[in-house]
């Protein structure tokens, strides 16, 4: 019997490949992290007592470094039960909650055209290939010299063009055997109702083919090379094969290249796509025409837990990024959100690309701001609150917001979240009002607000929070691609003695940082600790050394390092005793984790006295804050510290 490919498609989908092997398999702890859809455990198809068996929910795939036998959820089951394909789609549609499809005449027949009609489109796309490359292409290939696309991208993305003619495509695939229906149920010819003859849609455009999550071609996009015609950019119609609310461009290739990179870049379209491709981003996806949808967040989510949404410096494009985080709230669920990269004002990818470089795309999207704090600023930068009334319609706004989330425990600690939000915010709103007061009593005017930033105390660390338009300035991204010394002692110490993630794994892998850039670090040497286990090689100095120079993470590496020696932290230096550093990553770590735990109750302390000013609730505040002050002060000493290396310590 054969099988829809959509309905094989939907198993993948509902099914994580992990579910499925997870049945037969027991999944090592220490290897495995779940959060990512990375699993590791003893190889089922042969015996073997270190773990190099690998399946990945991302990818829908799984591979041993021991015996190399590899496939996807179906192939598991043939092989390893010896089911037969039919019995292996049966079992995981029942365990996918999926019924069994009932082939009957007419879906056997719709599935033998959609077969024909991918034959069309890969006709098509080797059609408008060879156009690019012909005199007729010159244009075209000028155009895409001028925006920096290379040859080599052009041939990775396939790009072609479609000359100036109303019938060159329709003939050509005609004489290669295609039906007049199916040129047009692949949308390549315009055709209906008051039009005596069919003609070809894209014409005198540079063509972008639009694959599937398989690679096949599904539909085009065209962009004009003309500039007196209505539409600069055209995609397929809807189809039997293409439906765009589904579709993200470059989501196969995107995919191969995620779990290395550690992350997933949503832009706007497809030119920004390969701006990026061509710029060191291979890693980036986009929507075709319309807003992200909850589909489109679905395919996202199966790529990264957390993808960084990429919108245009304009109005516009934080337009677009208000609609997404509404489309984002029903999905929401434990290792799942996502982060807001805005670009300078007026400009997209292409643009910052050329102007400043790939290190200043780089900077933006490690700048990205957190879901939380982009609702916060979407629903404060607009109005000012200086009312009761108003700040009843506030907290009334961000409920409603709020309530939207299907997760119960991530709706709960949003709600704590905004709430912990509003009482700060709320009383510097106060401070703002008597400072006004005080002014116009100095100088008997009144001082006028200016709205856009304001001082807001989080963690007991004062911090900047700013409207969206500031977000992208520079005046914010010094502080926010910081890292804190001691975040960077204890991933650098883990960079440059690798002996400390096998010591200290489970202190490593569930480290919490502040810094994305040291968490992204962090991730990749998890990463790569799993693979050098996986095939039986050790994790030297020198091999991290020559991967990491080459990594996306080789900046923020080199600026840590170089933390570490303007503060003279030598004990995670490569050519410390790793006695030292043994004992300086321990100490670090229960320096740091304290001082999390304090962070954490300053901030429940803070709120709890904004509602009840007691006297008890005062005298707590006052302890916590006695308290990191003493921590802050500590000088980190273990007696014979250092001896190894023969050099004193400097605290952490």
């Amino acid at each position: 019997m054969r099988f829809p490919d959509s309905f094989l498609d939907d198993i993948r989908d509902r099914l994580p490949i992990s579910e499925v092997i997870g049945k037969r398999v027991t999944f090592d702890k220490k290897k495995t992290n779940a959060a990512r859809g990375d699993y590791w455990a003893c190889c089922p198809f042969h015996g073997e007592k270190t773990p190099s068996f690998h399946c990945e929910d991302r990818k829908g795939r799984y591979y041993c470094f021991g015996c190399g036998v590899s496939g996807d959820h179906f192939r598991f089951l043939t092989e390893l039960d010896g089911l037969n394909f039919p019995e292996a789609v049966e079992r995981l549609a029942d365990q996918a909650g999926l019924p069994m499809p009932v082939m009957d005449e007419r879906q056997r027949e719709r599935e033998e055209k959609r077969a024909t009609l991918f034959d069309a489109m890969e006709m098509a796309t080797a059609f408008f290939e060879q156009m690019l490359q012909s005199a007729e292409g010159a244009p075209a290939r000028a155009y895409l010299r001028e925006r920096g696309l290379s040859a080599e991208t052009q041939k990775t993305f396939r790009i072609g063009f479609a000359p100036d003619s109303r019938n060159a495509l329709k003939e050509h695939l005609s004489a290669k055997g295609i039906k007049g229906e199916q040129i047009e149920a692949c949308g390549l010819v315009v055709h209906g109702e008051g039009i005596a003859v069919s003609y070809d849609r894209f014409r005198n455009r540079i063509m972008f083919p639009i694959p599937d999550a398989r690679e096949r071609v599904i539909a085009f996009g065209g962009r004009a090379l003309s500039s007196d015609v209505p539409a600069k950019y055209l995609n397929s119609p809807e189809t039997e094969l293409f439906h765009k609310s589904n579709v993200l461009y470059n989501f196969a290739r995107a995919r191969r290249v995620v779990h290395e990179r550690g992350q997933v870049i949503a832009c706007e379209g497809y030119m920004d796509v390969l701006a990026l491709n061509a710029a060191g981003f291979p890693n980036a996806v986009a929507p075709l025409g319309t807003a992200l949808t909850e589909r489109q967040m679905l395919l996202l989510w199966r790529l990264h837990g957390e993808p960084v949404l990429c919108f245009d410096g304009d109005e516009a494009g934080l337009k677009a990024a208000y609609r997404a985080i509404d489309t984002l709230l029903p999905g929401l669920e434990p290792g799942r959100s996502a982060r807001f990269a805005l670009l300078p004002d007026g400009l997209d990818p292409d643009d910052l690309i050329r102007q400043e470089g790939s290190e200043a795309m780089g900077e933006v999207l490690g700048n990205a701001v957190p879901l939380a704090e982009m609702i916060w600023n979407r629903e404060t930068a607009s109005s000012l609150f200086d009312t009761p009334e108003r700040k009843a319609m506030l907290e009334k706004r961000i409920r409603q917001v709020i309530g939207t989330i299907g997760d119960a425990g991530v709706r709960r600690h949003y709600e704590q979240d905004m709430t912990d939000r509003l009482a700060v915010y709320f009383g510097a709103s106060q401070e703002r009002q008597a400072g006004r007061a005080r002014g116009a009593r100095r100088d008997g005017s009144k001082a006028g607000f200016r709205g856009g930033v304001f001082q807001q105390r989080e963690g007991g660390r004062g911090s900047v929070s700013a409207s969206p338009a500031l977000l992208s300035t520079g005046i914010f991204k010094k502080g926010r691609s910081h890292v804190p010394l001691r975040e960077a002692a204890l991933v650098m110490g883990a960079c440059n003695h690798p002996a400390l993630i096998e010591a200290f794994f489970e202190e490593f892998v569930s480290l919490p940082l502040t810094a994305q850039s040291a968490e992204g670090l962090r991730q990749w040497l998890v990463d790569l600790h799993a693979e050098c286990a996986g095939t039986g090689k050790a994790m030297t100095y020198e091999a991290i050394g020559g991967r990491l120079e080459t990594s996306a993470h080789a900046e923020t590496a080199r600026q840590m390092e170089m933390q570490l020696t303007q503060n003279r932290i030598w004990q995670f230096r490569p050519d410390a005793a790793f006695e030292d550093a043994l004992d300086g990553w321990r100490q670090a770590y229960s320096l740091h984790m304290r001082a999390r735990s304090l962070r954490n109750e300053l901030k429940a302390a803070e709120v709890a006295f904004s509602t009840d000013d007691s006297e008890e609730n005062q005298e707590r505040l006052n302890s916590i804050r006695a308290e990191i002050e003493r921590e802050e002060g500590t000088e980190a000493l273990i007696d014979g510290f250092g001896a190894p290396s023969g050099r004193p310590m400097r605290a952490l």
